[in-house]
């Protein structure tokens, strides 16, 4: 008995385009590193009062709550289970 080889489909050849869960750790590592990069070249947020006191806070720590936020909802749903075919 011999087996017949078949030919590779054209959706196994790019089914590693269908993998959700590359695309999403590759989302993640692009928020975070927005933020290091901002951290290393972005400005301050400065504030200034009539009284002449000055406030500054990097940039980066705005960045970075929104990058939580952003993280959290693309693990919740890049990460979740999903039925395969």
């Amino acid at each position: 008995m011999s087996a017949i080889p078949h030919e590779p489909s054209v959706d196994s050849r790019y089914g590693w385009l269908r993998i959700t869960e590359m695309w999403a750790s590759l989302a993640i590592s692009v928020i975070w590193l927005a933020v290091l990069f901002d951290a290393i070249f972005g400005p301050n947020i400065t504030s200034s009062t009539v009284g002449g006191t000055d406030s500054s806070v990097p940039s980066a720590v705005a960045v970075a709550l929104f990058a939580t936020i952003a993280t959290w909802a693309v693990a919740k749903y890049g990460l979740r289970p999903r039925e395969r075919e």
